[in-house]
């Protein structure tokens, strides 16, 4: 086998990107730290035609040189929004109808393996803090919870890694 060369990739640019029918899913970063791992959730966002990503909270926004470094350009190829509180923006997209999904281990949370997508819900979908995770508050105005199965002996996945996968999963059932 071969590798391909880029070139032979045939990817959109930024243009034919921001054209192109989305994958009907907001990312939500709730009080993110690492600027690394807010430069990974862009490359993410883009490699599956995310519609936005909201930056929330402490979580920084492009441009800056670390996010630059990991998300290689995504940030001039998704739509993306800055907002302070991560509770209010909740309530108004719930009031605009989407379903707004936290990404957590909780009571009554739906495993990820075993979420049914609804082909015509736009879904929203919230990531917390390295160390907190999605704030009590806003699990608490989610519609639903889901969590990544884990069956090692650590608590949690890298927030990049945690999107990835939940992504992933979900553009897959989606494009079913």
């Amino acid at each position: 086998m071969r590798k391909l060369k880029n070139e032979e990739l045939h990817r959109l640019g930024v243009d034919g990107f921001k054209a192109a029918e989305k994958t009907p899913l907001i990312i939500i970063l709730d009080n993110i730290r690492s600027l690394n791992n807010i430069g990974s959730v862009f490359r993410t966002a883009d490699a599956f035609l995310i519609e936005k990503i909201y930056l929330c909270g402490i979580t920084a926004t492009p441009p800056h040189k670390d996010i630059r470094k990991t998300a290689l350009g995504a940030t001039d190829s998704v739509s993306w929004e800055y907002r302070k509180d991560t509770l209010e923006l909740v309530e108004e997209l719930k009031i605009s109808g989407f379903k707004v999904v936290s990404i957590e281990q909780a009571e009554n949370a739906t495993q990820l393996d075993q979420f049914d997508v609804e082909k015509k819900v736009k879904y929203a979908l919230v990531f917390g803090n390295e160390v907190k995770g999605v704030s009590q508050e806003v699990v608490n105005a989610s519609d639903q919870v889901l969590e990544i199965p884990q069956y090692g002996t650590k608590h949690s996945l890298n927030i990049s890694v945690s999107v990835g996968i939940v992504i992933w999963d979900l553009w897959s059932k989606i494009n079913k």
